[in-house]
Formats: structure tokens, sequence, C-alpha cells
């Protein structure tokens, strides 16, 4: 790990750690993570701004977040990545963004105005370094939100990955390297993964902190009605002097008085 990569795991606060470990003589990643303390946060976050999502929705989330921060601390360091994922049964959005500099990951459930669609898509949106975004889509089957990353590995970055579900809020990521031992890794069963470290030779590449963090605020909520305030003040306002907004983000529930967006438009 260079230096760089030791001191953005040291300054992020608190959070998840997930290791990964090359699998020697297999050429397969694996990354794995005991997820309860990033549960614990994203319900904490819910709460706080009581959003209480559907049972099954909520169920999905987790698993899509859980697949999210594995396949991030698989990734470069210097990657923003966001996912989309779509369902049309049932229909609803999960959404998903981390930024592995700072280990911080959030997201959000969209089950309002989602739009109906021939089959399930997943987007994912990659920003590495300085570079310009990249967008991939893959189309999928089912309400997995686990199987539908697999669908991307498979189709979008042309190798495979298989997640499992290790129970006890365990999830785990194996992943294709150059040189895989294909019939190994097709045939890997959730038992297997599990004693890995006692079967296999694995070595111990990452450990890296991910917290649920989104950072939005007063400020980004301004950026976020300036266009729609510039275009119709009276319209997005109609006679309140304040209104909420929820962050596209997480979600979160934030107030704007008229008058803060007033003298921010002003200034800028």
């Amino acid at each position: 790990m260079s230096n760089e990569q030791s001191k953005s795991s040291s300054e992020a606060e608190a959070g998840l750690e997930v290791c990964t470990w090359f699998v020697r003589e297999r050429n397969a990643l694996l990354a794995s993570a005991e997820f309860g303390p990033l549960f614990v946060d994203y319900y904490l976050h819910l709460a706080d701004h009581g959003i209480k999502p559907d049972p099954r929705h909520d169920a999905m989330f987790k698993r899509a977040l859980a697949g999210f921060v594995l396949h991030c601390a698989s990734r470069p360091w210097n990657e923003i990545t966001a996912w989309t994922i779509n369902f049309q049964n049932p229909l609803v959005n999960l959404f998903l963004t981390g930024d592995n500099e700072d280990g911080s990951v959030t997201g959000r459930i969209f089950d309002e105005n989602v739009k109906e669609m021939p089959e399930n898509l997943f987007f994912a949106d990659v920003i590495r370094g300085r570079g310009e975004k990249r967008r991939s889509s893959v189309a999928f089957e089912g309400d997995d939100p686990l199987v539908a990353v697999e669908e991307f590995y498979a189709r979008s970055e042309q190798r495979g990955a298989r997640f499992f579900d290790l129970g006890g809020e365990n999830f785990a990521l194996v992943s294709e390297h150059p040189d895989c031992d294909m019939t190994w890794f097709g045939a890997l069963t959730t038992e297997q993964v599990k004693t890995l470290h006692e079967k296999e030779e694995t070595n111990l590449m990452e450990r890296r902190v991910q917290r649920w963090h989104c950072g939005c605020d007063q400020k980004r909520m301004l950026q976020v009605l300036a266009s729609a305030f510039k275009a119709d003040g009276d319209g997005l306002f109609e006679n309140d002097q304040m209104i909420e907004i929820r962050c596209p983000r997480c979600s979160a529930r934030h107030n704007v008085t008229r008058e803060a967006m007033e003298a921010y438009v002003a200034s800028t």
C-alpha cells in the first residue's frame, strides 16, 4: 500500500473494515466484511430523517449496499463510482455512490415515479482520477441486486464475479483475475468460501475502511434548487417561505428558506 493510500485509510472516520485477499494458485481476489456496523449507520440515517422504506425494498437495498462496498474495496483508490439498479418487479430504483479516496458510501431507494421499461437495467458510472465519466449498462433478470452485479461483471467488466451471503450479515465477493482457475471458480459454494482461508493459500492485500457518509448540506441543496428557482421562484415556493427538499443521493431532509435561496442566487 502506498503512503497516500495509508493516509486515506487512516484519516477515514471509524467505519466498516473490508479486507481483500489474493487467492494464490487460483488467481482470484476475495473481498469480505461483516456488514453489521454499516447497516446500523444506514438505519440510524433512516431514523434521523424519518425515512420508512418498504420492507422488500429495504432488504434489496441492503444486499445492493453489501455488493457495492465489496466492489469498491476491490477497485483502485482514485475511483468514484455510482450505480443505479432499476427493477421492474417490484418497480423500484436503487441508487448507490461511493468515493474510494475517503471511503464514503451512501445511497437511497427511489420508489415513486419509477419509469416502466421492458427489462431491468443496471447502470454504472465511474470516474477515475481526473478522467471523464464512463457509463455502462446491462440488462438482467430477477429481483436480486447481487445477481444484477454479477451480470454487470460478466458483460461490462468482462470477468467473473460471484457474491456469497455467508450469514450473520457477512458477505463475500470472489472475482476473477488473469489465469483464474475457472473450474474452481464456477464450482465455489458458500461453505467453501467460509473456509477459504483454511483450504487455500490467501495473501492479505488491503484493509480499507468504508463508512456511511453523504456530505449533503444546506449549500448543496441550494445548488440543486438554483436552476429551478431562477426559472420560476414563485412556482417553486408558491406561498411558502420554506420548502423541504430531499437529498438526491441519500434522501436526507433539508429545509430551505426563500430568503436563503434568494441570497444564494444573488451571490452566484
